[in-house]
């Protein structure tokens, strides 16, 4: 259902592939910025920082369209993938240490390291 929607909605707007992945890169870059900004558990706020990542990697790949027969946009997509697994695997080894230390994983509730008033 949902993709024969897409299909219609892209033939009537006259949209070409790039400027479609170009809105739907646009679209997950907010989406993830909405869920740092709004979301209180850690687990979410690296969730949104994933989220916009992958739409750096979507605009890289429909820029590189322009260029067809240089690579660099796949190639940057490449290390931006490796780094969004080490960032993902250090983020959630963190946020489960600081789980098992204070019981939360909420960083406002996190207090320790905070200044005293």
């Amino acid at each position: 259902m949902l993709p024969s929607l897409l299909h219609h909605f892209l033939q009537k707007n006259s949209m070409n592939g790039s400027q479609s992945i170009l809105l739907l890169a646009a679209f997950l870059f907010s989406t993830g910025l909405l869920i740092v900004f709004i979301k209180r558990n850690a687990i979410m706020i690296l969730l949104g920082i994933e989220l916009m990542f992958n739409s750096a990697n979507l605009n890289l790949i429909a820029f590189n369209q322009s260029h067809p027969l240089s690579l660099d946009g796949q190639i940057f997509a490449l290390f931006i993938i490796i780094v969004a697994v080490c960032e993902a695997a250090v983020g959630i080894a963190i946020i489960l240490r600081v789980y098992h230390y204070y019981h939360s994983a909420i960083p406002d509730q996190i207090s320790e390291l905070k200044e005293k008033n």
